[in-house]
């Protein structure tokens, strides 16, 4: 979809209808064009690239759920969404059971209407927003967000390709802010169910008894509130994609009922005794540490192996090297010229400051954080005064205490001191006191991160553990400390190795 203007087509021969809906989207920059008929909207289809629809059950020309499947038939990713009379919603809800979007009770609730179709413009960009890979300067944020030279990110789009195409479950790792909902819409752009629909769930943005009846659906009555049938995703996704995403803030019931799922490709909707067959592929995302949680019994171990068919990890922003210079670059042009700021560049004090921060927020927060700079800015160039607070403090307490608490690290003046000494084994000695400064500094840079760490040194985990044991190192938390009652062996055995 690129930076175009989205487009909704409303079908309806009422024109009160069509008054309604370009009143309810007026000034948001949504291109809204009309059909009164079966003919003219399936000319508008053919004829122009359609993001949205609003689709009346009643035509005078045909039934609006023929006339759903004859746009399916073109495009099955297109969102419909349905409008519909008390006494015709059955029509949408099985319309839903073929893969429509929603649907809207008249006489309209707007605020619900505003909130379906951006919903539904989400659901259809992630299913278009094109992964990078480094094959053009396309302006799309998708693109931007998924530029990688670094060997960290050429892994991530190496498993992508290697994975998008087999039908198995995958599984994409990485912290917030990171970009995992765009791997997951490029595993499934590169798959065999591209032509069909990709929708996504947050599973820790709805509460659980909400997140059971949008996964599953649920029958009229089933719970206080519950006046109508609602398919869930796992039905109204059949043949295509679903994306799980925060999956480890699912609750240990809904963990047995998507397991089902997954084994049987069947469930029941919330409050029925129907078995629903279905056939979906799913995508997950978490940022935490699900291993640590199946150890602790609230994660299933079925479920983890289930969902864990194939691994993407998504490296932090801090680790994709000079990445975080071409996003800045990008960043600072994009929100420039949507922010009208006339800002062309960036001071090298100012680059310096954003260059070393560690970006917990990831791609997320350098985003925030150009947005705000550029506020601030007057000017051509983005200077170190116009950055939020945050980048800026917490460099001047990164710089002193990233170094503080380090080992002596003059290797002239510790050779020159023990050959005075008459030392004996210095050779030894000396490959103790350079491995002690530079495994403590190291494990300083990556906040006692032993694995991160054990990769900047490019030795494996348990070579980095045996190296501390025989330092008499510990590391607790993000310190890394002498242990404080060392054997006096322990010195005395690497002096003689």
């Amino acid at each position: 979809m690129g930076s175009s203007m989205a487009r909704l087509l409303v079908i309806d021969d009422e024109g009160s209808v069509v008054s309604l809906v370009r009143h309810a989207f007026k000034g948001t920059g949504l291109h809204i064009s009309a059909a009164a008929n079966a003919a003219d909207a399936m000319a508008a289809i053919h004829g122009e690239s359609i993001d949205v629809v609003l689709l009346d059950i009643v035509l005078p020309d045909a039934s609006g759920l023929e006339l759903f499947q004859r746009i399916r038939e073109h495009d099955a990713r297109v969102p419909v969404i349905f409008i519909t009379g008390h006494g015709t919603s059955d029509t949408a809800i099985d319309a839903m059971k073929l893969g429509a979007y929603d649907y809207i009770v008249k006489p309209l609730d707007m605020t619900r209407l505003r909130d379906l179709v951006e919903q539904a413009l989400e659901s259809r960009r992630m299913m278009y927003a094109p992964l990078g890979l480094n094959d053009g300067d396309g302006e799309s944020e998708a693109r931007e967000l998924l530029q990688g030279r670094s060997p960290a990110m050429l892994e991530v789009f190496k498993a992508v390709g290697r994975v998008a195409a087999q039908d198995v479950t995958v599984l994409i790792r990485g912290e917030s802010g990171t970009g995992k909902e765009l791997i997951a819409s490029a595993v499934y752009q590169h798959s065999q169910r591209s032509h069909l629909p990709f929708l996504a769930v947050n599973c820790a943005a709805i509460p659980d008894t909400l997140l059971e009846s949008e996964l599953f659906g649920h029958e009229r009555g089933a719970f206080t509130g519950a006046d109508r049938v609602r398919v869930g995703k796992f039905e109204q996704c059949r043949g295509g994609t679903l994306f799980l995403d925060e999956i480890g803030d699912m609750s240990p019931l809904l963990q047995g009922k998507v397991l089902r799922v997954l084994q049987e490709q069947r469930f029941e909707r919330v409050g029925g005794d129907e078995t629903i067959e279905t056939d979906v592929r799913v995508i997950s995302a978490t940022n935490r540490d699900l291993e640590a949680m199946v150890a602790e019994g609230t994660f299933r171990q079925d479920l983890y192996y289930r969902l864990n068919g194939y691994t993407i990890a998504l490296p932090p922003l801090r680790e994709r090297g000079d990445d975080l210079l071409r996003l800045i670059e990008r960043f600072l042009a994009r929100y420039a010229r949507e922010l009208g700021k006339d800002v062309d560049g960036i001071s090298p004090a100012a680059l310096e400051l954003l260059m070393h921060y560690r970006w917990p927020g990831n791609i997320r927060e350098l985003q925030t954080v150009i947005k705000k700079a550029l506020l601030q800015a007057t000017g051509p160039v983005l200077l170190p005064e116009f950055l939020p607070r945050e980048v800026v403090s917490l460099r001047k307490q990164q710089a002193p205490t990233a170094r503080q608490n380090l080992p002596p690290s003059d290797l002239a003046a510790f050779v020159e001191g023990r050959l005075r000494d008459g030392h004996q084994g210095l050779y030894a000695e000396t490959l103790a006191m350079m491995d002690r400064y530079l495994l403590t500094r190291v494990l300083q840079f990556v906040d006692g991160n032993q694995s991160n760490a054990a990769k900047i040194l490019r030795i494996t985990r348990g070579c980095l553990r045996r190296k501390l044991h025989d330092l008499g190192m510990s590391v607790s938390g993000t310190a890394v400390r002498r242990k404080e009652a060392v054997p006096e062996t322990s010195e005395k055995a690497l002096i003689s190795a």
